[in-house]
C-alpha cells in the first residue's frame, strides 16, 4: 500500500505543473504537442506509476489497454463496477481526485473528445456552489422519485448534477447522453405485435385442446371425484366462480389502465404476453397429458364428441371467443390440471403491483384482495381442485418473478445455458437494459390538464 499524502502531494505538483506549461516534470510525458488525449497506453502507466498507483498500471494499462482518452472519460463507476472492480475505498477516491485534476487541465481536450459541455462535465464533476471551481461528486443516482436503485447502466451513464437540479432528465443536457438512455428503454413495437401475435396463437391453441380434452373426461360412474381436504370440508357457493371471474374483470381494468398510463407500456404489455403465453402452453400440455375426475357431482360433464374438425375448430372458436368464462356463456369440462383463472387473476395482480410505484399501497392492498378472494372462490365454487389452484398460483408466481429477475440483471447475457433453454425471452429482452422505471404520462393530447397532471 502506498504513502497517501505524498500521492496526494506529488498530484498536486505534476498537475500544477502541466496546468502551467502544458509540460508533465518527469520524463517529458506530456508536452504541448503530446498531449494528454494523444497518451498511449505506456504514457497513462507512467502517469499511473508518478501518482503511486502503479499496482494498478497491469490492470488498467496491460489488462485493459487504458489510453489518454480512456483515461480522460473514466468515471468513478467504472473503477467501482466490473470488469474493474476495485475494492479499496481509499484508492478509488485518490485516484477520483488526480482523475478530476487532469480533466480540469485538460478542459480543451475533453471538449474536442465530446466529453465536457458547459452543462455537463465528466467523471462526475459538478459546479460548486459558487460557480467558481470543479469538484468531485460521487453521489448515487436514482430515478423514478427514489424508487429504486439506478443498477450498473446507470452508474456508468452517471455523469453531473448541476445546483438546482433533481431529475435525471433535468441534469443530463448532453444530446448524446440524452439518445443513449432514450435507448435503453427502446420500446421495440414490433417485438410487442410478434407477443400479441404469440398469445393469440396459444390462446387459440388451448382452445382447441380444451375441445380434445372435454371428449376424455372420465365417466363420474366410474372414476367419481377425488379426496379433497378444501372441497370436503368447505360446502359449495353457486355463484362463487363468478364472483371469481369478476375478480378478474377488475384486475383486468386495472392492468389495462396502468398500461395505458404507463410510459414503457410496450415493454410491459410484451412481458405479459409472453408469460401468459408461456403458462398457458405449459397448462395445455398437461391437461392433454393427463385426464383428472370432475371435482364435484354439481358438474354435468360427460365426454362429448364434436364430430369432425370442422365441428371441433366451431367449438375451440367459441371457447377462444368467449376468452373461457362462464360470464360469456361459455362451459367446459376436464381442464383441471390447473387453473388457467387463477394463473390469470394472479399474473394481472404482479403486473399492477411491480409497474405502480412502492407508494402507493391502496393499488397494491386492493389488487392482492382481488387475487386472494379469486382464488378462494374458485375453491368455493368446487370448480378446481386445490392442487390445481396451488400449482397454477406457484407456477405463475415463480415465473413471474424468475422472468424480471433474469431481466433486471441481465445476468442470461453472461449465461449460455439461459439463452439456450430460454430462447424466446433473450429475444424479446435482449435490447432491455435493467429495470424498467415506473414513469407514468398521459398518452393522448388532450384534455391538457391530464397530460399536465400525470406527466
Amino acid at each position: 500500500m502506498f504513502n497517501s499524502s505524498s500521492r496526494v502531494g506529488g498530484a498536486v505538483q505534476t498537475f500544477g505543473a502541466v496546468g502551467r506549461t502544458g509540460r508533465a516534470k518527469p520524463g517529458g510525458m506530456a508536452t504541448s504537442e503530446d498531449s494528454v488525449s494523444s497518451w498511449s497506453c505506456k504514457q497513462v502507466a507512467q502517469w499511473l506509476q508518478e501518482e503511486g498507483f502503479g499496482e494498478y498500471v497491469k490492470l488498467l494499462c496491460d489488462q485493459h489497454r487504458l489510453d489518454g482518452p480512456s483515461l480522460l472519460a473514466l468515471t468513478e463507476a467504472d473503477l467501482r463496477g466490473p470488469p474493474l472492480g476495485i475494492s479499496v475505498l481509499g484508492d478509488i477516491k485518490r485516484l477520483i481526485i488526480a482523475l478530476c485534476r487532469l480533466q480540469r487541465q485538460n478542459q480543451t481536450q475533453l471538449e474536442d473528445l465530446d466529453l465536457w459541455t458547459k452543462d455537463c462535465p465528466p467523471a462526475g464533476l459538478s459546479l460548486g456552489a459558487t460557480g467558481g471551481e470543479w469538484k468531485c461528486d460521487g453521489a448515487d443516482r436514482r430515478y423514478n422519485g427514489g424508487d429504486r436503485l439506478s443498477n450498473e447502466t446507470e452508474l456508468r451513464l452517471r455523469n453531473c448534477d448541476r445546483s438546482g437540479y433533481s431529475s435525471l432528465n433535468h441534469a443530463h443536457t448532453n444530446e448524446r447522453y440524452r439518445q443513449h438512455l432514450a435507448g435503453r428503454l427502446d420500446p421495440e413495437v414490433w417485438k410487442t405485435i410478434m407477443s400479441s401475435i404469440y398469445v393469440f396463437f396459444v390462446f387459440g391453441f388451448t382452445s382447441f385442446v380444451m375441445v380434445i380434452v372435454h371428449e376424455r373426461v372420465p365417466d363420474m360412474r366410474t372414476y367419481p371425484p377425488l379426496p379433497d381436504i378444501f372441497l370436503d370440508s368447505v360446502p359449495r357457493i353457486p355463484w362463487a366462480f363468478a364472483m371469481a371471474e369478476a375478480c378478474g374483470l377488475i384486475l383486468c381494468y386495472m392492468c389495462l389502465l396502468v398500461l395505458l398510463l404507463h410510459k414503457h407500456r410496450s415493454i410491459i404489455f410484451r412481458r405479459l404476453c409472453s408469460l401468459l403465453g408461456t403458462v398457458f402452453l405449459l397448462r395445455c400440455c398437461t391437461m392433454f397429458v393427463t385426464s383428472l375426475s370432475v371435482p364435484g357431482q354439481h358438474l354435468t360433464c360427460a365426454s362429448k364428441s364434436y364430430g369432425d374438425s370442422w365441428g371441433k375448430i366451431q367449438r375451440a372458436l367459441l371457447i377462444w371467443s368467449g376468452c373461457g368464462m362462464t360470464l360469456t356463456g361459455v362451459k367446459t369440462c376436464g381442464d383441471y390440471m390447473f387453473s388457467g383463472h387463477t394463473v390469470v387473476i394472479t399474473l394481472l395482480n404482479f403486473f399492477v403491483t411491480e409497474y405502480t410505484p412502492r407508494t402507493w399501497n391502496l393499488i397494491h392492498t386492493i389488487s392482492w384482495v382481488l387475487n386472494l378472494f379469486g382464488i378462494f372462490f374458485i375453491l368455493a365454487a368446487h370448480e378446481h381442485y386445490s392442487i390445481d389452484v396451488f400449482i397454477a398460483f406457484y407456477i405463475t408466481t415463480r415465473l413471474f418473478l424468475y422472468y424480471h429477475t433474469l431481466a433486471n440483471t441481465r445476468a442470461y447475457q453472461q449465461s449460455r445455458r439461459a439463452r439456450i433453454w430460454f430462447p424466446m425471452f433473450s429475444f424479446f429482452e435482449c435490447n432491455v437494459n435493467g429495470p424498467v422505471p415506473n414513469q407514468y404520462h398521459w398518452p393522448f393530447k388532450k384534455p391538457a390538464f391530464m397530460k399536465t397532471l400525470i406527466g
